[in-house]
């Protein structure tokens, strides 16, 4: 069965974009071994226009499928970027936005469609979240990988918008960058 992945960047403590939900890319920062990391083991993760400018063509080990909620998809819209993962299948969730040409938009429960797709037979699923979105499915995620990077906010849209609910983690992975950068990788336990 497919696994759920919230393959996510995050600060050191704990946000994942600052306190008026834009777009992290104005602070965060992409040293040449981070991006390096990206184009060796998560290919499939950088945007469309990334692969182009940089000669990506590797479709990846990883994921065939990314699910997002509509703030983090009209981040890319705002950019002029109607689908910044076509090389992906790219469902987006909103009970705002309609029907779209670039992206398949699915109004109905996430959690009931992530399930769907678990079942399906494919890559793992990559949750961009956002936070909102990350709360929903909290309970489906079956893999956390955190980018966690070598910077604090000290405020910020959190790691994800759930009320307390205790699961546990088991560190399956990691791989450090010289730069500070962390690469964790978690599996949960139950």
């Amino acid at each position: 069965m497919r696994k759920l992945v919230y393959f996510v960047a995050t600060t050191i403590d704990g946000f994942v974009a600052g306190p008026d939900g834009a777009d992290p890319s104005g602070f965060w920062p992409i040293p040449q071994d981070y991006l390096d990391h990206l184009v060796r083991e998560y290919p499939e993760t950088l945007p469309g226009p990334a692969r182009a400018a940089l000669g990506v063509t590797a479709t990846g080990a990883t994921f065939d499928t990314v699910v997002e909620g509509r703030n983090s998809y009209e981040i890319g819209v705002k950019a002029g970027v109607a689908d910044a993962f076509p090389h992906l299948r790219h469902i987006v969730f909103s009970r705002t936005l309609g029907e779209n040409e670039h992206v398949e938009v699915v109004a109905t429960d996430p959690v009931a469609k992530v399930r769907e797709l678990k079942a399906e037979p494919g890559k793992d699923i990559w949750l961009i979240g956002g936070a909102t979105l990350a709360g929903a499915l909290y309970g489906e995620v079956d893999r956390l990988i955190v980018k966690l990077g070598p910077l604090t906010l000290g405020a910020g849209i959190p790691f994800s918008r759930t009320g307390f609910d205790l699961r546990l983690w088991r560190l399956t992975n990691h791989h450090v960058l010289d730069t500070g950068a962390l690469f964790l990788t978690y599996d949960r336990t139950e």
